[in-house]
């Protein structure tokens, strides 16, 4: 896995929390995949906030864009 800075970190687990940010925008920026982001997850957040982080965002439509239908943070080259 690639390096990142601290604040690149903090970015990464901002949009993986955010509900409407799909996995798909987060691999455009970094180039990190759905697994590799479960990854970096798992290992930097504690056992309690990655399981409730696991049960958010499993099954949730707008984590994936192809699944999504908004538009709203979608840039025109992600369509």
């Amino acid at each position: 896995m690639t390096t990142f800075t601290s604040e690149d970190l903090d970015r990464i687990i901002e949009m993986a929390w955010e509900d409407r940010t799909p996995f798909e925008a987060i691999e455009f920026q970094f180039g990190l995949s759905e697994p590799q982001v479960i990854a970096l997850m798992r290992q930097q957040m504690k056992t309690s906030s990655f399981k409730l982080w696991r049960k958010r965002v499993s099954g949730r439509q707008t984590k994936h864009a192809a699944t999504c239908r908004s538009n709203r943070f979608r840039a025109s080259c992600h369509k």
